[in-house]
């Protein structure tokens, strides 16, 4: 609810940019309501490519002619890694950049993938107004959390040099609990010591994933058992 929302992120400060992924539930105004007193603004998202003009219609419906609280908005995440073709993706920012212009909108405009999708598929990168990025040390199995930023910058760099293109970091941290991958040990030691890490290379261009647990998703062998357990401040006070 708007009041669960408000809650939560009453909880949350110091940061820029709060990321969404979608636009269902009605999570765009009620997060836009929650932080209306603050500095923040909002990496907003369309989640599903099919439903463009839709999501961009609840987008716009949302901030009421009032864009000044928007940083990005992102078309799909990590949709070419999941599978989905390049081209699919690129017709859909495309698509978005007519509805959004349309709607007065004229920030910047993204598709979001993990740094392996961007590498592989430098096209996403160039059809968007910056290169997104969702990279975690964590899944590398061969990076100790204390190394994680140089870890991530590393990529950065790589795709940087690579694109001739801003790169920004759309998702990173580490789980506080759940399997291990290699000599990347999921507990709240690491986690404090990869955020540590993260923070001392990265001055902005950083969004840290997450603000609090995900109990909604489901756990696997697949991301080592630990997808609920990447919040920074552990469960969300609504839960």
């Amino acid at each position: 609810t708007p009041q669960q929302v408000a809650t939560d992120l009453s909880k949350v400060s110091g940061y820029e940019v709060i990321r969404l992924y979608g636009t269902d539930c009605d999570q765009v105004a009620s997060v836009l309501a929650a932080t209306k007193d603050s500095n923040v603004k909002l990496f907003l998202g369309i989640y599903d490519i099919a439903q463009v003009q839709k999501e961009s219609q609840t987008i716009a419906d949302a901030v009421h002619g009032d864009w000044s609280r928007v940083n990005t908005i992102s078309v799909g995440n990590e949709l070419v890694n999941k599978g989905t073709d390049p081209g699919a993706v690129i017709g859909a920012i495309g698509q978005a950049r007519g509805a959004l212009k349309a709607a007065g909108y004229s920030g910047p405009i993204v598709t979001v993938d993990t740094m392996m999708a961007m590498t592989n598929h430098p096209e996403i990168c160039k059809a968007s107004d910056y290169c997104a990025i969702n990279c975690h040390a964590f899944f590398d199995g061969n990076t100790p959390a204390a190394k994680s930023g140089e870890f991530v910058k590393g990529w950065v760099d790589k795709i940087g040099q690579a694109t001739g293109k801003t790169v920004v970091v759309t998702e990173t941290g580490w789980p506080t609990q759940g399997d291990n991958n290699g000599v990347a040990i999921a507990s709240q030691d690491s986690h404090q010591a990869a955020m540590s890490s993260i923070k001392e290379a990265f001055s902005s261009n950083v969004i840290f994933y997450s603000a609090y647990n995900d109990m909604w998703k489901k756990n696997g062998p697949g991301t080592f058992n630990a997808e609920q357990y990447w919040g920074l401040n552990g469960n969300a006070p609504s839960s």
